[in-house]
């Protein structure tokens, strides 16, 4: 059993439960591929409400999720804050402030897509309020729960590589030509070290925990490229391990998506975690979800002896579970404001060091 059913099935007999309503901000790629599905497939939610002004996307909202209620503006949606038990934020970074500030503000518990805020200051100011109402503030990691991190989690929980000295990662793609959209526009914060490296470097302080020092390289490759396409961000961790991360839409040869090398083992993982693919093709969580062929694993050992290692299902429904878990009983969520943080602080001292040319330390919290 995963872990959205088995949270749920401690909780609530979810179908006679009364659904948790969810106010939707935002139906472009975030909103429509990640959040909608995943909020609707989530035993105990419902979506209730979805915020796009634009009329294709609130054709196809109403198309994919019928009986849902449109509205053109979040001012609509938070009018009727008393009728809804949760807002999702997956509008433009530069929104993502304002917005989850709104719904605090009208009485709304908040999941924000990441990244919450474009400085750590920002993001504890959210977290302030969101205290000071005593309220839940959650950002969507949801690639905590990628089946090839799940797997990379339990091998260094299980010690199953020795001491863990150097752990690589990369998303990285080939996109010679850029796509255009806010997402390549640094003024709305686009760029690659705020959108992929905002779930590299969770991964990374997930597993091995705070950073003392940042080195990085931050580079616009493509022609009419606006905003970073092309980077590489080193963080040396307090407890000794360093971690290496890659972000690129330039990579003509794409390389692992992780290799961790430890004292004993190494492990080498390619591919990447077939959750996207599926949502973006109209699949829906169901069994089976998650699941890659055996073609896919990794392979754990050295280089005289390494064997595939079975890949964990993916489980990002794992997500909307234990924000329904941490609503019904006032446990924390899966994903907290000062988590979200503490990962801006490692991209903003990222950016400094580019700008620079030289490693950043990080004065402990």
């Amino acid at each position: 059993m995963n872990y959205a059913a088995s949270v749920l099935a401690d909780v609530v007999d979810a179908r006679s439960a009364t659904a948790l309503r969810v106010g939707l901000a935002g139906y472009g790629l975030a909103g429509s591929v990640f959040h909608a599905p995943l909020i609707a497939s989530a035993a105990g939610m419902a979506l209730d409400t979805v915020v796009t002004g634009n009329p294709q996307r609130q054709a196809q909202a109403q198309a994919e999720h019928p009986g849902v209620r449109v509205v053109a503006t979040p001012a609509e949606l938070l009018a009727r804050a008393d009728s809804l038990d949760l807002l999702v934020v997956a509008t433009p970074n530069r929104t993502h402030v304002p917005l989850a500030r709104a719904g605090l503000e009208a009485g709304l518990p908040v999941v924000v897509d990441k990244p919450l805020a474009a400085t750590a200051a920002a993001a504890e100011d959210v977290a302030a309020l969101a205290d000071e109402r005593g309220l839940m503030l959650s950002v969507f990691q949801n690639r905590r729960w990628d089946n090839d991190f799940r797997t990379v989690r339990a091998l260094v929980d299980e010690s199953g590589l020795g001491e863990v000295w150097r752990f690589e990662s990369r998303f990285e793609r080939w996109r010679p030509q850029p796509k255009g959209g806010w997402r390549e526009t640094a003024a709305e914060l686009g760029g690659l070290l705020y959108d992929l490296g905002s779930h590299l470097v969770d991964q990374a302080l997930t597993l091995f925990g705070p950073v003392e020092s940042v080195y990085a390289e931050v580079d616009t490759r493509r022609p009419g490229a606006e905003a970073d396409d092309d980077t590489f961000v080193a963080l040396a961790h307090a407890n000794g391990v360093r971690s290496h991360l890659w972000m690129s839409a330039c990579a003509a040869q794409l390389g692992p998506r992780f290799r961790v090398l430890g004292s004993t083992a190494g492990y080498v993982k390619y591919g990447m975690d077939p959750q996207e693919a599926a949502l973006r093709a109209g699949r829906r969580p169901a069994d089976g979800w998650g699941v890659e062929p055996e073609s896919s694993w990794g392979t754990l050992g050295t280089i005289d002896s390494a064997t595939p290692v079975r890949t964990l299902p993916g489980d990002w429904p794992a997500f909307y579970a234990r924000i329904a878990h941490s609503l019904r009983t006032g446990a924390p969520p899966p994903v907290t404001a000062r988590e979200a943080a503490a990962a801006l602080r490692v991209l903003e001292a990222a950016r400094l060091s580019a700008a620079d040319s030289r490693p950043v330390t990080i004065s402990p919290e």
